[in-house]
């Protein structure tokens, strides 16, 4: 059996007395990092003759055959350095592997810094995606991939980045758009910052420190992102306006920067 099994985010009292049964039991311990683990157990009591091998995003593929091998007649268990597995983390390509082989699959649920996330930033839970790290490079056409997007949007980023990723979310998204950044979750310094983009990128406008999870709030009802905002510049240069100032109208409107309106409604209308 192959268990995939939440580990705390921080606080180690969110230690789960499965997940100490299930590393003391184990035949094969998975993790992210080995010196994490051993440090967690220590940390929880606990010791286990179980063999221990790293599962990262470099090493995962490699010693995959093992834990599948493993798995088919003992319990292998998958830790990542905190939260869950294979959710923004190691461990997927040995979830699909096994469901491939047959072998059963189990999870040991506990702390999940998205969802805690979600549910303090006080948006919309009924429907949300799961984003998980925001790309390094091309992050304004990325966050224009999402201007309609009407669930709320969780997001990871590392804390050197924060403020960068808050303007470039207010400049896509509209200054205004609802958000909340939880940083250091369940830790001594936790801090949960709720307010607009555009005042949260002030807020973080310093040194940032810790691990970051941004909750935004989905696009508005009737707000139908960039083709819809194409049209109404089109319909407002057909009765007249000079482009400049219906993309800068419309812009105002939907948040959606005027430089990409005015770049959109030319090729448009090429």
């Amino acid at each position: 059996m192959l268990i995939l099994a939440a580990t705390p985010i921080g606080n180690l009292g969110d230690a789960s007395a499965r997940l100490r049964e299930a590393l003391v039991s184990a035949d094969l311990l998975v993790a992210e990092d080995t010196r994490v683990l051993r440090k967690l157990m220590g940390a929880l009591g606990v010791t286990s003759d179980a063999r221990v091998v790293a599962a990262n995003e470099h090493t995962e593929g490699s010693v995959a055959e093992d834990v599948w091998s493993t798995a088919v007649g003992g319990t292998v268990v998958v830790v990542s350095d905190a939260g869950m597995p294979a959710i923004s983390d190691p461990g997927f390509v040995l979830s699909r592997g096994a469901r491939e082989r047959g072998i059963p699959i189990s999870v040991i649920p506990g702390p999940s810094a998205g969802l805690s996330a979600l549910a303090v930033s006080g948006l919309p839970t009924d429907r949300f995606i799961h984003e998980g790290f925001v790309p390094k490079k091309g992050r304004t056409g990325y966050f224009e991939t999402l201007q309609g997007e009407p669930r709320t949007m969780i997001f990871f980023e590392s804390p050197h980045r924060l403020h960068d990723m808050l303007q470039d979310a207010a400049a896509v998204f509209g200054s205004q758009r609802e958000a909340c950044v939880a940083r250091e979750i369940t830790k001594m310094f936790e801090e949960i910052a709720r307010g607009t983009l555009s005042e949260l990128a002030r807020h973080f406008s310093g040194v940032v420190k810790g691990e970051i999870v941004v909750v935004v709030a989905g696009a508005p009802a009737g707000a139908g992102g960039v083709p819809d905002a194409i049209a109404s510049v089109r319909e407002l240069v057909r009765l007249g306006m000079r482009r400049a100032e219906a993309c800068a109208l419309v812009a105002k409107e939907t948040g959606i920067p005027k430089s990409t309106l005015y770049k959109e409604s030319v090729e448009d209308s090429a």
